[in-house]
């Protein structure tokens, strides 16, 4: 079995310069550094990472919280933040909070208090993962990065412009010469549900359309509420129609479409079709769905970025608020 003793011996350097080479390789000249990595590899030797870990105080693993790894939204988010860590020599560690038998609240809690054990070295938390405990992470003492609206700003966060997304796929629909036109909410408690519903308003309100509350449905954010939504269109008495409608996540379209399609109506010519979200699984839906906003991907990148300028000291000032505005993206349906 191979030892930092034995890396010592074949490169003729003290064991402290092995450590400076895996732990502090600034403080290592690159000759140095060279002749210990030929040692290492020809001897395999494996650190030990718990060892490691009481040298330097840093356990080089990061943890994740999120609300739901059913939803599509979410393994793309965690392997993005994944690889980008990765590539940085760190680990993660994934909490889903919605885990069978519900009380979200409860495991959250109880996910943070497993975080402060472990001693991670920081921590990424996706928004609804911490179901109205956004007051437990004030005392945070670890680098942690948000995703999402975070109504305190204990710590920093990246978000998507909900308003202006919503704004600009008003406006669109507006600009094609859509005058009644629906729209499926997310949840009346979610904050970026309402700001997604309220720029929705404003863009077509700005031109010339009426944003009638009679033609907003609250859904849930889940596929059986874009069902039900379908059946509330076709409720409306035939004149009162709209001719298209908006939905406010991925989910709830994906939902929609299905039963339009059994219903056998026809998009966009019976009905206009578009959606906030942008996800990988958009991709593979026919006709294309018109949308707007950013992807999992570009959100996670970004988190992951802010959260490597902490861990490295490269950022110490104080908390951050990043907006990352979304993008339309015009196809079949709309």
């Amino acid at each position: 079995m191979s030892t930092i003793s034995k890396v010592a011996a074949r490169a003729g350097v003290s064991r402290t310069t092995v450590s400076h080479v895996l732990n502090h390789a600034d403080r290592v000249s690159q000759p140095l550094r060279d002749r210990v990595m030929q040692a290492i590899e020809e001897l395999g030797y494996v650190p030990n990472p718990q060892a490691q870990s009481l040298r330097t105080g840093r356990t080089n693993i990061v943890a994740m919280l999120i609300p739901d790894i059913r939803n599509p939204f979410y393994p793309e988010l965690v392997k993005t933040a994944q690889s980008q860590l990765e590539a940085e020599g760190l680990d993660m560690l994934i909490f889903n909070t919605d885990v069978p038998g519900g009380h979200s609240q409860d495991h959250a809690r109880e996910y943070l208090r497993q975080i402060y054990r472990k001693r991670v070295d920081g921590l990424i938390i996706s928004d609804f993962a911490l179901h109205g405990l956004h007051n437990d992470i004030v005392n945070l003492d670890l680098p942690t990065v948000f995703i999402g609206h975070l109504p305190n700003q204990a710590v920093d966060s990246v978000k998507l412009d909900d308003f202006g997304g919503g704004y600009q796929m008003g406006a669109f629909l507006a600009r094609k010469g859509h005058k009644r036109v629906a729209q499926v909410t997310g949840p009346a408690d979610f904050a970026e549900a309402m700001a997604r519903a309220a720029g929705f308003e404003q863009g077509l309100r700005d031109h010339g359309v009426e944003a009638a509350p009679a033609l907003r449905f609250e859904g849930t954010y889940l596929a059986p509420s874009g069902v039900n939504s379908v059946q509330w269109l076709l409720d409306m008495p035939a004149p009162q129609r709209p001719t298209a409608v908006f939905y406010g996540n991925y989910l709830m379209a994906m939902g929609a479409m299905a039963s339009f399609y059994d219903r056998g109506i026809g998009i966009p010519g019976d009905i206009a079709v578009s959606v906030f979200g942008d996800q990988q699984q958009l991709e593979y839906v026919r006709p294309r769905l018109t949308r707007v906003g950013i992807s999992p991907a570009a959100l996670a990148t970004r988190a992951s970025q802010m959260l490597l300028g902490r861990l490295t000291g490269k950022e110490t000032g104080p908390v951050r608020t990043e907006v990352l505005r979304c993008n339309l993206q015009e196809y079949e349906t709309a």
